[in-house]
């Protein structure tokens, strides 16, 4: 999604009087990233694809689990600050609306085929592994340099 995402259209679309505990994830662009000042990012996508896995990744979790769940990545340009990632998840109770937010999240980062590349104050760039540990780590051999 190449515009601004929306928590709370995605939280109407999954809360219900039913369902008692909506947890919400939201993945904001940070200032830095290992040891370096981020000034912007770019994600990309290929659709078709992102979009499929996106849907498979919800299925798989609604049947995991008793609950409604709702996700929106953005694709292109971002500034720190900016909404980059949005995970709603509404059940009856609290603890599965946790297992399943978490869950989504982490499926997204290892199956979506979504790519971060990351600008830097110093005018270096990378590509970001969003499967390395913690928040993921330049791409061995991918930065360049200003």
């Amino acid at each position: 999604m190449a515009t601004a995402l929306d928590p709370a259209a995605l939280v109407a679309s999954v809360q219900s009087v039913a369902r008692g505990g909506v947890v919400t994830f939201l993945g904001v662009v940070r200032n830095h990233h290992a040891g370096k000042a981020v000034v912007d990012l770019d994600y990309s996508a290929y659709p078709p694809m992102a979009d499929r896995v996106l849907a498979e990744i919800l299925a798989e979790t609604m049947a995991r689990w008793p609950v409604s769940a709702a996700i929106e990545h953005r694709v292109g340009p971002l500034v720190v600050g900016d909404l980059a990632v949005a995970v709603v998840v509404a059940g009856d109770h609290r603890d599965e609306a946790f297992e399943a937010c978490r869950y989504l999240i982490e499926q997204v980062k290892v199956r979506v085929p979504i790519w971060k590349r990351e600008r830097y104050r110093d005018g270096s760039e990378a590509w970001v592994d969003p499967t390395a540990t913690g928040a993921g780590h330049p791409v061995a051999g991918s930065e360049v340099a200003p």
